[in-house]
């Protein structure tokens, strides 16, 4: 119970500092929220400020605001004033989670797989094709990456639609874009791990009792060998976060790193800090789940 406690503590801890260097940085940054409405009559103006409450010192503006968060209200949006924040978010939480979900399934469910397959085949060339054709896929950025997937398949092919949203064939490229680095990772990753355990002491102990390679790898190799990949779970969510900002823009997709974009543009001050708070709750709730799961692959880790 207290190790929870400490844990629950150490999230929050997190969540605030993030939502505070973040408030600190937007203030800081040139340029207001409506700076666009400078032909207005300065009545005008002072009743924007009032009624977004920046017409007070900026102490003020951030207690007020923590005190709003603190009870679930992430605040107004300044450049949609028809919706609140939590009502963006709440639109665009589903459209982010579905496409990086997938992006993230694709990556491992042909990674892993990828990964033992080219370890069971180290040196040959096999193994050297899948392993230069992870690196590519590492080299190759996303903002890169969604442009010429763009290019072939929609322009050049018209296989799938170059963007927007509504059904599944829309989905494709995005997922594509976002799981190719991610892929190109996991297949690396498993193939070293692989590779490291298949030399352990302990499995040479076992492969000389007799048993076959196919018992080997199932029940004894495996296991352990997913784990730094379990561990890279947590980094390659972060990958997809950050990655689906330049996907969503280049994909037309209604998602939240799209809604970072346009907020940090627009100086949409609560709308940027209301994205900035829910996916650090996200990336905190995933370590947390990753941790757990990697210590139930391994016993070692329950009492670190």
């Amino acid at each position: 119970m207290k190790r929870l406690a400490a844990r629950l503590l150490e999230a929050l801890l997190t969540l605030w500092l993030l939502a505070t260097l973040c408030f600190v940085l937007l203030r800081a940054a040139p340029g207001g929220p409506f700076d666009s409405e400078k032909a207005a009559p300065p009545e005008v103006q002072a009743a924007l400020a009032a009624q977004y409450r920046l017409d007070r010192p900026l102490p003020a503006q951030y207690a007020a605001w923590l005190a709003d968060v603190a009870r679930g209200d992430l605040g107004p949006s300044f450049q949609y004033p028809d919706y609140t924040v939590n009502q963006l978010v709440a639109q665009a939480l589903p459209v982010s989670a579905l496409t990086g979900g997938l992006a993230l399934l694709l990556a491992l469910a042909l990674g892993v797989p990828l990964g033992l397959w080219a370890a069971l085949r180290a040196g040959r060339t096999a193994d050297r094709v899948l392993m230069f054709l992870a690196g590519l896929g590492l080299a190759i950025p996303k903002f890169v990456a969604a442009p010429l997937l763009v290019l072939l398949f929609a322009v050049s092919l018209r296989w799938l639609p170059a963007g927007g949203w509504g059904e599944w064939r829309n989905l494709v490229l995005p997922v594509v874009a976002l799981a190719l680095p991610n892929l190109a990772w996991c297949a690396r990753l498993t193939r070293a791990a692989l590779l490291e355990t298949l030399s352990a002491d302990w499995l040479r102990a076992a492969r000389a009792r007799g048993l076959s390679e196919t018992r080997l790898l199932c029940a004894h190799a495996l296991r352990p060998a997913l784990l730094p990949v379990v561990a890279w779970l947590s980094p390659a969510l972060i990958n997809v976060v950050t990655g689906s900002a330049v996907v969503e823009q280049v994909f037309g997709i209604p998602g939240m790193g799209r809604w970072f974009v346009q907020g940090a543009l627009n100086r949409d001050y609560t709308l940027v800090l209301g994205v900035v708070l829910v996916v650090g709750a996200l990336i905190v709730a995933i370590n947390a789940a990753v941790d757990a799961t990697r210590a139930w692959l391994d016993p070692r880790l329950r009492d670190a």
